[in-house]
C-alpha cells in the first residue's frame, strides 16, 4: 500500500521539479519576463476594466467630440465624444477573450485530430492529414473571412472563425510529437499493462506533447488577436459600439490626418500585446527545450 502511494507522490514531485526548472530558466530571459509583465498588466486591466476605466466605454459627450489628449481625457475622445482610454481598456477584454478562447478551441480540436492521426497512422492518418492539408492550402485570414462571411459578424462567430482557421497547425504539431513518442518503452509498458488506446493517448502521450503545444499556443494567441483585429477592421468582426481594437482602428482611419490619436492608441495596444506574446513564446521555447540545459 505504501509503495502504491509512493509512486504517484514521486511522480507529482517530479512534475513539480520540472515546472520549477522551467520557471528558473524562463526568469533568466529578460525579454520573456518583460513579455510576461505586459500580459499580466493586460489581464489585470481587462479583469478590472470597470474599475480602471475613467468613463463607461459607451458614454457619449457630443459637446466634447474630437478632443485631443489632455488631463481630462488622456487618450482623447472620438467622433461621439467617447473616452478613447476607456474604450481601449474595455477593448482588452474582447481581444484577450477572442485570442485565448479561439486558441483553446483550436488546440482541443486540432490536438485531438493530430493525436488520433499520429497514434493510429495508416488510412486514418492519411484521411485526417489530407483534410488538414486542404485547410492549410487556404491562407488563414482568407479562411477566417470565409467562415465569418458565412456565419455572420459577432463575437462568437469571430471566435469560431479564428479557431477553425488555426486547427491545422496544432494538428500537425501534435501529430509530429505523437509519432516521436508512441513507440517508446513506457508506451509499450502501458499497452502491456492493459491500458486502452484512449488512456494511452490522453494519459501518456498527450502530456509529453505539451511543450511544443504551449509554445505554439502562446504565439497562436498573438496571431488570433491580430486576425480578429483584422476582421473587425474590415467590418466582419465585432460590431460597433462594442469597443474592440481593430474596430477602433477602422473607425478612426477616416480622421487619421487631423485626429491621429484615434488610431495611435488602439494600434499601440495591439502592438504591445503581440510583442508581449511573441517574446514570451520565444522565452518559453528556450525554457522548455531540454537541449538548451547544457548551454545555460
Amino acid at each position: 500500500m505504501n509503495d502504491a502511494n509512493a509512486k504517484p507522490a514521486a511522480a507529482r514531485r517530479g512534475r513539480k521539479g520540472r515546472v520549477l526548472e522551467v520557471w528558473r530558466r524562463l526568469k533568466r530571459n529578460r525579454l520573456a519576463m518583460a513579455g510576461l509583465a505586459i500580459l499580466a498588466v493586460l489581464f489585470l486591466t481587462a479583469l478590472l476594466a470597470d474599475l480602471v476605466a475613467p468613463f463607461p466605454s459607451d458614454k457619449q459627450d457630443l459637446e466634447n467630440t474630437f478632443s485631443f489628449p489632455s488631463r481630462a481625457h488622456l487618450f482623447g475622445t472620438d467622433e461621439f465624444g467617447r473616452d478613447i482610454l476607456s474604450r481601449v481598456i474595455h477593448g482588452s477584454r474582447i481581444s484577450l477573450s477572442v485570442g485565448f478562447l479561439a486558441v483553446g478551441f483550436s488546440v482541443v480540436i486540432g490536438g485531438a485530430i493530430g493525436a488520433v492521426a499520429g497514434f493510429y497512422g495508416k488510412r486514418i492518418d492519411n484521411v485526417l492529414m489530407r483534410f488538414m492539408d486542404v485547410l492549410m492550402s487556404i491562407p488563414q485570414i482568407l479562411l477566417a473571412i470565409s467562415i465569418v462571411a458565412a456565419l455572420g459578424p459577432g463575437l462568437w462567430n469571430l471566435m469560431i472563425a479564428v479557431g477553425i482557421s488555426s486547427i491545422p497547425g496544432y494538428a500537425r504539431i501534435v501529430r509530429a510529437s505523437v509519432l516521436s513518442i508512441k513507440d517508446r518503452e513506457y508506451i509499450e509498458a502501458a499497452r502491456a499493462a492493459g491500458s486502452g488506446d484512449a488512456r494511452i493517448i490522453f494519459r501518456h502521450i498527450v502530456p509529453n506533447c505539451l511543450a511544443p503545444i504551449i509554445v505554439q499556443s502562446t504565439l497562436g494567441v498573438a496571431t488570433a488577436i491580430l486576425t480578429a483585429a483584422g476582421l473587425s477592421f474590415i467590418g466582419l468582426g465585432i460590431q460597433p459600439p462594442t469597443p474592440e481594437w481593430g474596430a477602433m482602428l477602422s473607425g478612426g482611419r477616416g480622421y487619421i490626418r487631423d485626429y491621429w490619436y484615434m488610431t495611435l492608441f488602439p494600434g499601440l495596444a495591439i502592438v504591445f500585446t503581440i510583442l508581449g506574446l511573441n517574446v514570451l513564446g520565444d522565452g518559453l521555447r528556450d525554457a522548455l527545450d531540454p537541449r538548451l540545459k547544457s548551454s545555460r
